[in-house]
């Protein structure tokens, strides 16, 4: 396949330039004449000068760069280096606190201010921005590096809260609301691609597509465990954009740029956290510095990753259930134990929605609040049933 992509490219440009070679020989001497007879930018001594013309090139692209671009930054992760016996750095991290001169970047990502309160500003970036960091600093647009606390992370919305000095602060960045984004919109990307190098990097496209579920894969393990609903964009999104700001043309953020497609096979397909489901976690993350989640207390597997043989033998599944979630276990004292749910039960409704995956289940729970009562309908040895849960907040992933 890679063969006749590069030979159609050739082709491609061979038939340009004769083209243009057929063009030339067509016209004749005409061409000379009116070359000579043009003076272009050339001055009395003849040297050829740069048109003294001004271009008026503002457009919406521009003047949305311009609301927003002071309160773009770049975030850098620092990690310690431990020195090993030999006198380079590397190995593992040592147990006493990092000291400034231990610390290396290893990792950068963007993101933007969104509030300035008293003698604090508040920047907004991705979780996988800042995971792992000993210390975070931030590149301000006009190139001072300043030092940063991180009020808060969040690893199921990818989202992450720092502050730092508000001196010299001017400009925040203003949320868009992005229920209201129509598919084919203008969309323009600001962020700090492949490092502070290219920090203020702007990339425009359109919005692609809205609420978008892109599987994620939380804890690197090779296993989608969490369904992320997205704005889709062709503004190129790279490595560094992480966490900087997709914005509309009024430059107001509508989204936080998050993901892409990377392969070589796929072009233009990057996602954004939804702004107004930012918002939310962002304002949860700066009050109290991380985000309560209801749970019900269980291990639990996809019915599809069952034989057919435990199926049938163990659970006894209906012949015409094709998706659902078992239960692995119960944890003690937990809502799910409360509302009598038990090793082997099939969920396969939660508070009214149909549920054939542990993704699908476990974004349905998030999506409800401490304190809520939720029915859950549950196959227990062939035989469907139904309970209550009242929802309640733990440590616990689930």
């Amino acid at each position: 396949m890679s063969k006749i992509n590069i030979k159609s490219l050739m082709v491609i440009g061979l038939t340009s330039t004769l083209l243009v070679g057929c063009d030339a020989m067509d016209q004749g001497q005409s061409d000379d004449a009116a070359v000579e007879d043009q003076t272009g930018n050339v001055n009395e001594e003849g040297d050829v000068t740069v048109s003294e013309q001004r271009v008026d090139v503002s457009s919406g692209v521009t003047d949305a760069v311009s609301a927003i671009d002071d309160a773009v930054v770049s975030v850098i992760n620092l990690q310690q280096a431990a020195e090993n016996p030999y006198g380079w750095y590397g190995g593992t991290k040592s147990d006493e606190a990092p000291g400034e001169d231990d610390l290396q970047t290893v990792g950068t990502g963007s993101g933007a201010i969104y509030k300035v309160d008293g003698n604090k500003a508040y920047v907004f970036t991705n979780n996988h921005v800042i995971d792992g960091s000993d210390a975070v600093d931030v590149l301000l647009k006009d190139g001072t590096r300043v030092q940063a606390e991180v009020i808060g992370a969040d690893v199921w919305t990818d989202l992450a809260v720092l502050s730092i000095s508000s001196d010299d602060i001017d400009a925040v960045a203003e949320f868009g609301d992005s229920d209201n984004l129509k598919v084919g919109e203008p969309a323009v990307a600001i962020g700090s691609p492949l490092g502070t190098d290219f920090a203020s990097s702007v990339t425009s496209g359109i919005v692609s597509a809205v609420n978008r579920a892109v599987p994620v894969d939380t804890d690197g393990d090779g296993t989608y465990d969490w369904e992320m609903t997205a704005i889709q964009t062709d503004a190129a999104i790279n490595p560094g954009n992480s966490g900087g700001p997709l914005v509309n043309i009024a430059g107001q953020v509508i989204g936080i740029n998050s993901m892409k497609i990377s392969t070589s096979t796929v072009e233009g397909m990057g996602f954004a956290i939804p702004s107004n489901d930012a918002v939310d976690i962002i304002n949860q993350l700066e009050k109290s510095g991380e985000i309560t989640r209801p749970i019900l207390g269980i291990g639990m597997v996809d019915l599809a990753m069952i034989s057919q043989q435990q199926q049938d033998a163990v659970l006894n599944v209906p012949k015409d259930l094709t998706g659902g979630v078992v239960i692995a276990e119960v944890n003690s004292g937990s809502a799910a134990e409360a509302a009598g749910l038990a090793q082997n039960d099939i969920v396969v409704k939660f508070n009214g929605v149909d549920v054939t995956s542990g993704v699908e289940l476990r974004k349905q729970i998030y999506s409800t609040k401490v304190g809520d009562d939720v029915e859950v309908e549950y196959y227990r040895d062939g035989s469907l049933e139904k309970t209550t849960i009242n929802m309640r907040a733990s440590d616990q992933s689930l």
